[in-house]
């Protein structure tokens, strides 16, 4: 009886440890078919942004700034002058423009938002290339106001999407880290050398128009991106910290801030516990990275983000990851 009863004692530890194996394999396999998912589902709709951002910049240059000789700041500014001086399609110079700041990319960013990049910006220059736009007006006040408002739609929902279709926002990143320059002073410098060709070369008038044009854009792009300024302030509240500060730390490269606090009734009724408050800040071009990691963790996190005017000391910058 007594060796009966081992060998059954045995076959049901041997059970029992089957069965938290295949447990825990099938928590394996829903984890990893959730985050299939919650990717797929980014991918779709930053696809979809970058997609709506391509058509309305194609439609502001087309329906707008190149049947009247227009304009814009960036890189993008500068295909346009280019092609209205030496006659070279729209569509070549946009991608040879961007060339160097996608190169640059790869250093300031990462890889994904680069591939992205180039996606975008090879789309705004086939879309400027095939897609036929009406012409809308030849009131240059409306074409400044106008052409510049789809203009920097467009440049804002790519943007919202992971990606940008003018380079000039990342020379500024790659800059800002090398000298004691904001980001808008670089961009503003920057501007003010290409209208400053535009007015030698083009006519006073036509860069006056021009610079109305940038400020169109300027205001489109803050408005779709929500006011977001150089820099985000990030406030996270989460059932699952340390797994957020390892991939803010990890996967984006920044530094993190862990403040005490203490967990209020929440929607699923949560009691009164203390919590670790995670505080981070980070470029407005990783927001749609940050948002993506953070649902991977925990979809129920509760996000505060705002914009921040200026920064000095900490980590802001993105420490280099070891591969």
């Amino acid at each position: 009886m007594k060796g009966k009863a081992l060998l059954y004692h045995l076959l049901m530890r041997y059970n029992k440890k089957l069965w938290q194996q295949a447990s825990i394999s099938r928590y394996k396999v829903a984890k990893r078919m959730y985050l299939l998912i919650v990717s797929i589902k980014r991918l779709a709709i930053d696809s979809f942004l970058v997609t709506a951002g391509i058509l309305s910049a194609g439609f502001g240059l087309k329906g707008f700034l190149l049947p009247n000789q227009f304009v814009d700041g960036g890189a993008t500014g500068i295909a346009l002058l280019t092609s209205e001086v030496s006659g070279i399609p729209l569509a070549v110079l946009l991608i040879l423009v961007n060339i160097p700041f996608i190169i640059m990319a790869l250093r300031v960013i990462g890889v994904v938002f680069s591939i992205k990049t180039l996606l975008a910006i090879a789309g705004l220059a086939l879309c400027t290339a095939f897609i036929k736009y009406p012409q809308i007006t030849n009131d240059k006040l409306l074409v400044a106001v106008f052409g510049g408002f789809f203009l920097g739609l467009g440049i804002g929902l790519a943007m919202r999407g992971g990606a940008v279709i003018d380079g000039t926002e990342v020379l500024a990143l790659f800059l800002t880290r090398r000298t004691g320059l904001t980001i808008g002073d670089i961009i503003l410098c920057f501007n003010i050398i290409i209208f400053s060709i535009a007015s030698y070369l083009l006519g006073v008038e036509v860069a006056l128009y021009s610079i109305l044009t940038y400020l169109a854009a300027s205001k489109s792009v803050d408005f779709v991106i929500e006011g977001i300024e150089e820099y985000t302030g990030v406030t996270i509240i989460t059932i699952k910290p340390e797994e957020v500060r390892l991939a803010i730390t990890e996967t984006l490269g920044h530094g993190v801030t862990i403040y005490q606090g203490k967990r209020g009734y929440g929607k699923r009724g949560e009691k009164t516990e203390n919590i670790d408050i995670i505080y981070t800040v980070i470029t407005r071009l990783e927001v749609s990275k940050l948002n993506a990691e953070i649902e991977k963790i925990d979809p129920n996190a509760f996000i505060i983000m705002n914009s921040i005017k200026d920064t000095r000391g900490g980590m802001i910058k993105k420490r280099a990851l070891k591969h």
